[in-house]
Formats: C-alpha cells, structure tokens, sequence
C-alpha cells in the first residue's frame, strides 16, 4: 500500500532536519579546537578534550532528550534546534571570558574546563533532538527499531558530510569565527522552517513564540559576535603586521618596537624572530648553521624541514648552499616571504613532511628538523621510522641537525632522553649542544651523522671551537624511551615543557593577545 503523500512529506523534512543537525555536531566539535588552539595550542589533549566533551554532551543529550519526548506536551523539534541555535552563536562571544578565567587551571585542566563551558550546552540541545525524531518517525511500536535506526543513520552520514564539507571546503575559505556564526544563523533559520513541518502535532500558536523570540535574540546578539574585540591592536608594546587563519593554526607577525624585535608566530608558538631595524635573525639556537658549513666543507645542497621565517636557508645561501625548504602552512610561507625577506635558493615544497619526505629523491648534504617549537609536538616526525626517512635521504657524509626545546634537568631529561635514544637508533654518532649554557629552559641542538665530527678539526677557528665546546652537553639516554610509530610518549613527556613555554608567551603579550 503506498504511503499518503503528507506521510512522505512528513519523513522527509525530518529527515532532512536530523541530517543538518548531525552536520551541526560535528562543525562544533571540529571548530571547537581552532577557538582553543590560539590560547592553549593544537596538542593532543586540545583534541582529546573535544572529542571527550562531544561524546558527554551527546550521551546527555539523548538521555535528557529521551525523558523530555516521552513527557513533552508542549515542546517540539523547533524549541530545541533554536535553542541550540542561540547557544551555538554565542560560542566566539563567551570564549574571550571563558578562557581567561579557565587560565589559572593549567593546561589539561584549563583546556578541559573551557571545552566543556563553551561547547557542552549547544551539542547537548543538538543530541536531544535524535530522539525526539525518532518519536515522530515512530507510528506504532513495530516500526520504533527502524525509525530509529533510520534516524541516527541519517544523523551519521550528515555528520559525514558536515566534516567533508568543512575541512574540505568551509574552513579554508571562511574564519572560524564567521562559521561559527553562519551555523547559529543557520539552526535558527532551521527552527523556523521546523515550525511550520511541526504544525501537524503542535499549534503554531504554542512553538511559534518562543522560537521566534530566540530568534529576535540571536538576531540583536550578532552584531556583538561578529566583530571580535581586537585585543592586539590595543596593546602599547606590540603591533599585529599580518594575521591569518590556515588550516594549521593562527599565523601572525607580530612587531615589538621597543624591543626591536619582530616575531612569527603560529597560535601560540613562535617559529621565528628578526630585529626589526635590519632584518637579522635573534633566535640564538639558529647560529649553529654558521658552523654547519665549517663542519662539513663539502655542503652543497640542504633540506629544512619545517622553513619558519627561511632564516637558516638565507644563512646557508652565504655559503653557496641550496637550500630546499618543507613547510606544511602556506601561510607561514607567505609571511616569511613578505615580512622577514626570505627568497627560496632551491624548491620550495608545502605540504606535510611525512609525505613529502617520501617523495624527496635527495641527497642531500645537510637536512635540518626545526619543528619542535614550544607549543604542540608533532610526535609524528620524531620516531624511528620518520627518521630513517630522513636518513635515506643524506649522504654518506651528511649531517642531519635537529633541534628540539626542552629543559636540561642535568641531562636527565626524559624528553630529551627519548630524543637522543631515537636518534642512536638510526645513526652512529650525535652530539647535543644547549643553545643558552646558563638557562635550564632551552633550545638543543643535534648533530646525527654517519660518521663521527671532531670539534678540534683545524678548520674551525678557536672562537667556533670554544663556541661549541661551552655548549656540548651530554644526555643520559636511560632516562628516555625509543620512540617509534608505534608507540610515542613525547607528547606526554612535554608537558611540562607547553605549560612552561606559553606562561613565558603570555608574560610577553598577555593572555587577551590570544584570544580571537
């Protein structure tokens, strides 16, 4: 027997209504790391803290959506997607507040706190809406299996398509921010559009109201939402000379007159310095690029895996060496270009090195890894088979040089420990040097090589040779784990290290600098 068209009809707007919200869950929860990484970073626990909250808030959501349905009289799909709608547009206006007061809680705390405030209430209100479609789709209790197997497959594959469309499409086109706000405006149109499908079982003159009123709300609320407090431009000491989105974090130039400085920085990370007035590199851990080609006379050509601002490439261009540079941002690789001066001598690749690595041919003289900054760690790249990539890539004589921020807790550092044991695993010799000799808290250098490097070689002047011997320091790779694809607790091991190094960020520009 066929079906009655208004039964159709019937089906398919809730339909259509469970699969944009199931979209909407899933926008959340992936934007949800991009208004938490400029002031906590994109670690592993940013991730896991979102992840965890969207499944809490969707258990509590079809568990209190449960009761709701089976008590409700008066309330309906509308209420309950305008509702979320409301909280949904206000996310980027609470996220200034809620992460500064979440501040004082330390990173996995303060991370977790700020996600659960900010995101919980919008995706609770999105989960409660499965089962009240399911009770709608539900004409007997012999169909309630397939109603509602029916109902959360649609959710599912709108979340499907709301993630595709997003990371695909939205996100590199569009702020965060400004989704954020287009999804509010978006569930509020909806809650309207559900109003009039929900007329066949409610009275417009019962869920008309307060939709509407929610949505005059919203409505007076965008003008607040949509133009963020420019906390940057406030400040005395600082001035944002680029500023832009990507898909990998908040990427900004960042002038310090008074200091003379300037800064390239990625969320909360900064991946390179420059004075100002002439343009010469400030990060001290870089000067040991001046010793490379001393090191190893027969430099020709160079891999830098992770470009920043493309100092140490300009360094090396001195010494006739062709650098090729790997950077996964391309805006990085913008603001390099336009505002530290850097002019590439070999290829420029953009694109994760992982992959990009693989498709490198080689060889090369001299790779330099400068990706492990003070923020997140891409664990992926420091393990024994990322490495061995690397390796296949150099000659016989070449030198991998790698740096990585740590402390030094007397060379008994776990982190650094682990580093040094992954290395071994790989090459025969390595030499660590601490870019700062008196500061616990600092950038290490390692040199891994085939071969061993003498630092009395007579080609390095006294002034190289004492520069290097001041700086050697000796690791205790007991201390440290191998670290491997498998299995890579470094992210872990740092802990300390992020929370350390976004306080001393913080101390310099002050907490509001990273909020959107």
């Amino acid at each position: 027997m066929n079906q009655p068209a208004s039964n159709i009809l019937g089906k398919v707007w809730l339909y259509c209504t469970v699969f944009l919200t199931g979209a909407a869950v899933m926008v959340i929860e992936l934007l949800g790391t991009r208004l938490i990484a400029p002031f906590y970073g994109a670690s592993l626990y940013v991730w896991t803290s979102v992840i965890s909250v969207t499944l809490i808030a969707l258990a509590l959501g079809y568990f209190i959506g449960g009761r709701w349905a089976d008590r409700a009289k008066n309330t309906g799909l509308a209420l309950i997607i305008a509702l979320s709608g409301l909280l949904t547009l206000v996310i980027p206006w609470l996220t200034g507040p809620i992460l500064l007061a979440t501040d004082s809680l330390g990173l996995r705390m303060g991370v977790f706190v700020s996600t659960l405030v900010l995101f919980s209430p919008s995706l609770i209100m999105l989960g409660m809406i499965g089962p009240f479609a399911v009770k709608l789709a539900t004409s007997s209790l012999e169909g309630v299996g397939a109603s509602a197997g029916s109902i959360y497959a649609v959710s599912t594959v709108g979340s499907v398509i709301g993630t595709l469309f997003l990371g695909f499409y939205l996100f590199p086109q569009v702020g965060s921010r400004e989704i954020f706000l287009g999804l509010g405006i978006a569930l509020l149109a909806l809650a309207l559009v559900v109003v009039y499908f929900e007329r066949q079982h409610l009275r417009l003159i019962i869920t008309l109201p307060p939709v509407a009123v929610l949505t005059i709300i919203g409505i007076f609320l965008i003008p607040l939402i949509a133009e963020p407090a420019n906390n940057a431009s406030k400040a005395d000491n600082h001035k944002v000379q680029f500023e832009r989105e990507s898909l990998y974090g908040w990427v900004r130039v960042i002038d310090k007159p008074a200091e003379n400085f300037r800064l390239l920085t990625v969320d909360a990370s900064t991946i390179g310095a420059a004075s100002i007035s002439h343009g010469e590199n400030v990060l001290t851990y870089q000067k040991i690029v001046n010793l490379l080609p001393i090191l190893a006379p027969n430099i020709k050509h160079a891999l830098l895996v992770g470009q920043g601002a493309g100092h140490m490439a300009m360094t090396l261009k001195e010494y006739g060496i062709v650098t090729d540079t790997l950077e996964i941002d391309p805006a990085v690789a913008e603001a390099a270009s336009s505002y530290f001066g850097f002019i590439p001598t070999g290829q420029t690749i953009i694109g994760d090195a992982r992959y990009e690595i693989r498709q490198l041919s080689g060889p090369y003289d001299l790779i330099i890894m400068d990706v492990f900054t003070g923020g997140s760690e891409p664990t992926h790249l420091l393990t024994v088979e990322a490495l061995a990539q690397l390796h296949a890539l150099l000659t016989n004589q070449g030198i991998l040089a790698l740096n990585f921020v740590s402390f030094l807790d007397n060379g008994q550092n776990a982190a650094l420990a682990s580093v040094a044991k992954t290395l071994t695993q790989v090459f025969p010799y390595q030499q660590v040097f601490i870019s700062e000799p008196d500061t616990d808290f600092n950038d290490f250098i390692f040199l891994a090589t085939n071969h061993a490097m003498n630092l009395n070689d007579e080609s390095l002047s006294d002034t190289h040779r004492t520069w290097l011997k001041q700086r050697l320091v000796n690791i205790d790779q007991a201390r440290g784990m191998t670290l491997t694809d498998n299995l890579s607790s470094l992210e872990h091991l740092q802990i300390r290290k992020s929370e350390h190094y976004r306080r001393m960020i913080v101390d310099l520009f002050g907490t509001s600098h990273f909020i959107r």
